[in-house]
C-alpha cells in the first residue's frame, strides 16, 4: 500500500521530545565561536561554542568512508569562510557526544581549531541517536548505499524497530527500506563496487535476483566493461541462457529443456516477488515452489502482494 511521506527533515523533534521547537537544524548560517557564548552546562536546544577536546565520537555513526580529498576541501573552506553549519551534540557523562557533523569536526581538529560552534540538544534514547545520525547523513547525501543499508539494519537490530517504523521515521516507503537492506546480501566484491560508485543501486538490486555468485561476477564484469544500463542488466538476469559466459553457456547446454524452462520461470518469479524463488518439478509434472523471506516485515510484504494479486483475479 502506497504512503505519502513528507521530507526527511520533518519531525526531527518527534524523535527527541514533544516540546522540541527550535529552528531547523539544517539551516545554514556562518558562525564564529567568538560570536557565541559558552555552554552553561544545563540549557538545551541552544547554539553555543564548546571545546573540541571535550567532544567524543558518535557510537552510532553510519558513515564508514571519509574521502580525503573532500575532507581537504572542507578544511580549506573552513579556513577561508568559517564553519557554515554547526555540529550537533548532546551532553553525556561530562562530555559532548557527537550526533552529526563528523566531517566538520575532523576538519576542525586537523586545522587546529580549539572551540567549535555546536547545537546542544537533548537526546535520551539510543533509537533517537541512531535515527538522527542516519537522517542527518541522508539529508546531506553523504552515505553510500551500503552505509544506508547497514544503518537501517542497525535500527532494526539495536533499536527493535520494524521496517514500517523505520520508513515512517526517515520518510521512505517500506519497500525502499526492504530493498536497501537486501543489498547487504551481495558479495563483498559487489558491495565494494557499489560503495565506490562503479555501479548503481539499480544495478545491485538486479544482481540480487541471480543466485549463482560466479554468474553475478560475470554480469558485474559486463557492467563495468560495457557500461551497461540498469535496464540492460535487468534483461540479462532474466535471460541467463542467452548472456552467460562460455563456461556458463556450456553448462546450460548440458541441461534438459525442462530444467532450462524451470530456471526461466524461477527468474520471472524472482522479478515479481523481489526475493529468491525455487521451483522443483517431478517427472509426473507435479512439484513445488519455494519463496524465501528474510524477516517478518518481508513476509508481510509478500502477503500484501498475494492479496493484491488475488483481488486482481477475483
Amino acid at each position: 500500500m502506497s504512503k505519502s511521506h513528507t521530507g526527511l527533515g520533518r519531525g526531527l523533534g518527534a524523535l527527541l521530545n514533544p516540546n522540541f521547537n527550535k529552528e531547523n537544524l539544517d539551516e545554514k548560517v556562518t558562525v564564529s565561536p567568538s560570536e557565541l557564548r559558552k555552554d552553561d552546562g544545563e540549557s538545551v536546544d541552544i547554539l553555543v561554542k564548546i571545546p573540541v577536546a571535550n567532544i567524543v565520537p558518535n557510537p552510532y555513526q553510519p558513515r564508514s568512508n571519509f574521502n580525503k580529498t573532500a575532507l581537504d576541501e572542507l578544511k580549506k573552506s573552513i579556513l577561508e569562510n568559517g564553519l557554515i553549519q554547526p555540529i550537533t551534540v548532546r551532553r553525556k557523562d561530562g562530555v559532548y557526544e557527537l550526533i552529526s557533523g563528523e566531517r566538520r569536526l575532523r576538519a576542525s581538529k586537523e586545522i587546529g581549531i580549539k572551540e567549535i560552534p555546536a547545537y546542544v540538544i537533548k537526546v535520551d534514547t539510543k533509537e533517537a541517536m541512531v535515527a538522527l545520525s542516519l537522517i542527518e547523513n541522508i539529508q546531506r547525501e553523504e552515505l553510500n548505499p551500503i552505509e544506508v543499508a547497514t544503518a537501517y539494519k542497525q535500527l532494526m537490530e539495536e533499536c527493535n524497530l520494524s521496517q514500517e517504523e523505520i520508513a515512517t521515521k526517515v520518510g521512505k516507503e517500506r519497500s525502499t527500506i526492504t530493498n536497501t537492506i537486501r543489498l547487504l546480501k551481495l558479495s563483498a566484491k559487489i558491495q565494494e563496487h557499489l560503495i565506490n560508485g562503479d555501479i548503481s543501486s539499480g544495478h545491485a538490486r538486479a544482481l540480487l535476483s541471480v543466485d549463482d555468485e560466479s554468474y553475478q561476477m560475470h554480469i558485474l564484469e559486463k557492467i563495468l566493461k560495457d557500461q551497461l544500463s540498469v535496464r540492460a542488466v535487468e534483461k540479462l538476469v532474466k535471460s541467463p541462457a542467452k548472456v552467460a559466459s562460455k563456461k556458463k553457456k556450456s553448462n546450460m547446454e548440458s541441461l534438459s529443456d525442462d530444467k532450462i524452462a524451470n530456471r526461466d520461470i524461477e527468474n520471472k518469479l524472482r522479478g515479481i516477488f523481489g526475493t529468491k524463488v525455487m521451483l522443483k518439478q517431478k517427472k509426473d509434472g507435479t512439484g513445488n515452489i519455494t519463496i524465501e523471506f528474510y524477516s517478518m516485515d518481508e513476509l508481510e510484504r509478500l502477503f500484501e502482494l498475494f492479496d493484491s494479486i488475488g483481488k486482481n483475479y477475483s
